[in-house]
């Protein structure tokens, strides 16, 4: 079996490849590519585990990047354990065909306590004074610490939130050189989350993502040459294209005003309170999963979501076209239009937001919070702030971390809907000529490739 290395530039669409991406365009000219047609919901989890079991959400389990965990009553983001993923993965596969086979699997969702031979995750030390301390998990155990004395802790403040850079693409990139030196994988899976980031910011705007494609091209181009100098073949693919938004949805908000959301007060701040609401929403992008207390009220609450502004469809569990029919996922999946994407906010009065809302807190919000990207624009003293909070925070003070805004309008760009137009949609290249089909190839379809 040929050592192959598929890495996972997120974002990159047929849109964003030419001026700012030289190397990836002679990638897609010397060898073969084409176009992926989007699983729904086009995010990250739902789309990796639809590539690497080749089964639809449906069957693997992973509606969305979070979900209603329906026995506890609470919504629950970014967990971890491979143990959700309810299918086979093709390292499973593969190491039924072959013993010898192996794979090494960096950054990818669902990384932890997984079949694969060696793993790399992001697991931060959440301390008992309210300090997060960037860390990893991995397997073999002793990969963490050999992997952060040679690299360096991991950045983990460069992967997500308002001082995201290319700075943990990078590391990713040399914990994948050494890693491929150590273990020789026969399949390794390589993160690239770069573009996510200017991309959910900025929109399709080049004059401000542009340095963030070239970044990455540069980036790509050095993987590749690794790769390609210790004889191992190259797939590079995306899980999904973003498009430009400019209309937030506060679904949350709306079924609150019609008395099915419930919340509880806590310190005079507001928690959605879940397990007594008879309707709420589970953002996710461009998707929310809506749960409904009393399935005879179904009708009611997908009229009520037909006529928000900014919805373009409202989908029934049990439609078997959308391939969404799982226990997890919502009685109802709203889907946004190309303009609009979906907010987790249910507060009426932004003095009543709860205290994580303006922190980075992934796990601690009822959805998916782009605004984490963001801090208040126009606050002159912001990075004094941060500077001020982060020396509490060593001194061993709790601290809260309070420097994101609740300004929604900020995000230009956004995924998770199935955009119309293909160039917008995920690509695949391969070093091989005939390697790809011309035509576009449905997600799940990547696994046999």
């Amino acid at each position: 079996m040929n050592r192959t290395a598929v890495i996972n530039v997120v974002g990159l669409s047929n849109r964003l490849i030419g001026e700012h991406t030289p190397f990836i365009k002679s990638m897609m000219e010397a060898g073969s590519w084409t176009k992926i047609k989007p699983v729904l919901p086009a995010v990250t989890c739902s789309t990796q585990s639809t590539y690497l079991t080749g089964k639809w959400p449906k069957d693997h389990g992973i509606i969305g990047n979070g979900w209603y965990f329906k026995e506890e009553h609470e919504v629950k983001f970014w967990r971890q354990s491979n143990s959700l993923v309810q299918a086979d993965k093709i390292w499973d596969i593969c190491k039924r065909e072959d013993p010898h086979f192996t794979c090494a699997n960096l950054f990818w969702w669902y990384n932890m306590y997984s079949s694969v031979d060696y793993s790399i995750t992001p697991r931060p030390n959440y301390l008992a004074d309210g300090r997060k301390i960037p860390d990893i998990y991995t397997h073999p155990p002793e990969l963490r610490d050999s992997l952060q004395t040679e690299l360096g802790q991991f950045p983990l403040f460069s992967f997500w939130g308002p001082r995201t850079n290319i700075k943990s693409s990078q590391w990713i990139a040399n914990a994948a050189y050494r890693t491929d030196e150590i273990y020789k994988p026969t399949l390794s899976l390589v993160y690239i989350p770069h573009l996510d980031y200017g991309l959910q910011k900025y929109g399709l705007d080049f004059s401000r993502i542009g340095k963030d494609l070239r970044e990455v091209d540069a980036l790509v181009k050095e993987l590749v040459t690794f790769y390609r100098e210790n004889e191992v073949q190259v797939m590079l693919l995306s899980e999904y294209g973003i498009t430009d938004v400019n209309r937030p949805v506060h679904l949350n908000r709306v079924f609150r005003e019609k008395g099915l959301l419930s919340i509880r007060i806590e310190q005079g701040l507001e928690l959605l309170d879940a397990g007594a609401s008879e309707a709420f929403a589970v953002a996710d992008h461009q998707i929310a999963h809506i749960y409904v207390k009393d399935r005879s009220r179904l009708q009611e609450i997908k009229s009520v979501l037909q006529a928000i502004p900014g919805v373009e469809k409202v989908i029934e569990k049990e439609d078997q076209g959308h391939h969404l029919q799982h226990e997890r996922s919502g009685d109802l999946i709203a889907v946004a239009d190309a303009s609009s994407w979906f907010t987790y906010y249910y507060w009426k009065d932004d003095k009543k937001a709860p205290d994580f809302a303006r922190c980075v807190d992934i796990h601690r919000k009822p959805g998916y919070d782009p605004v984490e990207l963001f801090t208040k624009p126009g606050d002159p003293f912001v990075s004094l702030k941060v500077i001020w909070k982060l020396i509490r925070k060593k001194l061993g003070f709790r601290t809260l971390m309070n420097v994101i805004p609740l300004q929604t309008e900020l995000v230009k760009g956004s995924h998770g809907r199935i955009p119309e137009d293909s160039e917008d949609h995920p690509v695949v290249i391969v070093d091989t000529p005939s390697g790809v089909p011309e035509k576009p190839i449905s997600a799940v379809e990547i696994h046999d490739l």
